[in-house]
């Protein structure tokens, strides 16, 4: 009895309750049969460097291992593992009378444009989206178990392993730029290996997910789920949880959704308050790698399948993105004040994927800050914005930006900086990590701002109208920042913000 029957068995819909055609989902490691509300997934026999699914007990133990690491995540979608029987080595069924010949694990089936790839192929992966993923994806591994590993050593086995399978596609058609990114690669590992080490030694390195990418969550009643953890290989599920969120970050700046990839790592940078900035150093190389491990799995699923897959183009893809994440680009602050309503949320975010290293400038926002300080992200009124309360949270957003600047990372101010002694602030935190700054003010009247704000729908800040009067009447003193005419329409604003930032950069002889 070989897996082709098995597999013929499947799709013929004996397994299956409802009556109905069976669709079939195949990847480089497993079939996914769909037949009404039901998903059967039947690992394939197949062996590959990292991964060795080649016998029925293997495939059993991997089966049973996803169900583990899932049911606690995505209870919604995972329900047992069944036996593929066969009586007198002749018919098959489903958990029946017979020997076991293989397994299936069995899952609720969810509609398949509810997967966020299939929401992103259709353009509604929006940035508000991509925040709750960030949050979901923070959910998951702070309830990770934490392992004691040596993170230096987890990363030099990744790269050592990246290193000896590309050696056999040295002439492969996409590979190009192998030699570069090796040489890139090793360099950044020996760069980052201390804070690698240091990460591992003090709870950053737990069992996570492993495989977070797009095609692996999906939206249950409007959430994000992450599901299809990596089972196969607990080393590989064990990492740093930074390089765990960096092949979400990589799929979304691979997929040309950079600004989704921002916020991202924002909210989840966020969630953890501020605790993994200072990983922040190794993310470069984090999204290198997790790029050069797509190109990897591409040519070995390409030889497995006899060059039948022709990948070459998005080997180069993937290849390219390895090469230009270990590009140096030095960090920079950036800042952008206004009193509440003249769009500072929506040009902070509008700039932030195009400064820095990949993704782009971390993103701070007092209005977030403040919610962050109350433990809440409900609706907070004015009393919270006094001058103590803005203290706080001015502290906050700038020891967040010290942090990530010291990591060499970039990041962008969202706040009102009406104060001259907090602009100075800002500066300052600039100067004393030697990198750039540039303030950008907006301006706009009284009544548009008023306006603005009586019209919000879904936004962080919980300024009103009372707020801006009492912004106004302080003041904002003498502004030395850029001033833009906050006036036009959003994408107006954000192109005179883009061409502020330009000036600075040209300006600057840091740069």
């Amino acid at each position: 009895m070989t897996q082709a029957n098995v597999v013929a068995f499947l799709k013929s819909g004996a397994a299956f309750t409802a009556a109905a055609p069976v669709e079939v989902v195949e990847t480089h490691g497993a079939y996914v049969f769909l037949c009404g509300d039901e998903a059967l997934k039947l690992k394939r026999e197949v062996r590959y460097d990292y991964m060795d699914l080649s016998t029925p007990e293997r495939r059993h133990a991997m089966l049973l291992r996803e169900l583990a690491l899932n049911s606690a995540t995505a209870p919604e979608i995972y329900r047992d593992v069944l036996p593929i029987t066969s009586f007198a080595g002749t018919a098959l069924s489903l958990d029946g009378l017979g020997e076991p010949v293989d397994w299936v694990l069995r899952m609720h089936r969810f509609p398949a444009e509810d997967e966020l790839e299939r929401i992103a192929e259709r353009g509604a992966l929006d940035e508000r989206l991509a925040t709750a993923i960030g949050s979901a994806i923070a959910c998951l591994h702070r309830t990770a178990p934490v392992s004691k590993h040596d993170g230096a050593v987890l990363i030099r086995d990744i790269l050592a392993e990246l290193r000896r399978v590309f050696s056999e596609f040295e002439a492969a058609p996409g590979t190009e730029r192998l030699a570069e990114w090796t040489v890139a690669a090793n360099a950044a590992f020996l760069e980052q290996q201390d804070l690698l080490r240091q990460r591992g030694h003090t709870g950053h390195v737990r069992r996570g997910h492993g495989d977070l990418h797009l095609r692996n969550m999906v939206l249950i009643d409007q959430r994000p789920v992450p599901f299809d953890a990596l089972e196969f290989d607990e080393t590989l599920g064990t990492c740093d949880i930074l390089y765990d969120l960096s092949f979400m970050i990589m799929d979304l700046i691979h997929r040309d959704l950079r600004p989704q990839a921002c916020r991202t790592l924002d909210a989840w940078l966020r969630d953890f308050r501020g605790t993994e900035d200072a990983g922040l150093a190794a993310l470069p190389l984090f999204i290198s790698l997790r790029a050069a491990i797509r190109a990897m799995v591409l040519l070995q699923s390409d030889k497995v399948q006899q060059h039948r897959a022709a990948p070459a183009q998005e080997v180069r893809a993937y290849l390219d993105l390895s090469c230009d994440a270990l590009k140096a680009v030095p960090a920079r602050l950036v800042a952008v004040g206004g009193y509440s309503g003249s769009g500072k949320t929506v040009v902070a975010r509008a700039l932030a994927p195009a400064i820095g290293v990949m993704p782009g400038a971390v993103m701070l926002s007092s209005d977030l800050e403040r919610k962050a300080c109350q433990s809440t992200e409900a609706h907070l009124d004015a009393r919270t914005y006094t001058a103590d309360q803005r203290a706080a949270v001015y502290a906050g957003m700038l020891d967040r930006a010290t942090v990530a600047l010291d990591a060499g990372h970039s990041a962008i101010l969202d706040a009102t900086f009406a104060d001259v002694m907090m602009r100075a602030a800002a500066e300052d935190v600039a100067r004393r990590a030697n990198v750039p700054f540039s303030g950008i003010w907006l301006s706009a009247t009284h009544d548009l701002l008023a306006s603005r704000i009586l019209n919000r729908r879904g936004d962080a800040s919980d300024a009103d109208v009372t707020v801006l009067d009492r912004q106004i009447a302080r003041g904002a003193g003498e502004i030395s920042w850029t001033v833009i005419d906050a006036s036009g329409s959003e994408a107006e604003v954000v192109d005179q913000g883009r061409k502020a930032l330009t000036r600075a950069q040209l300006a600057s002889p840091s740069d």
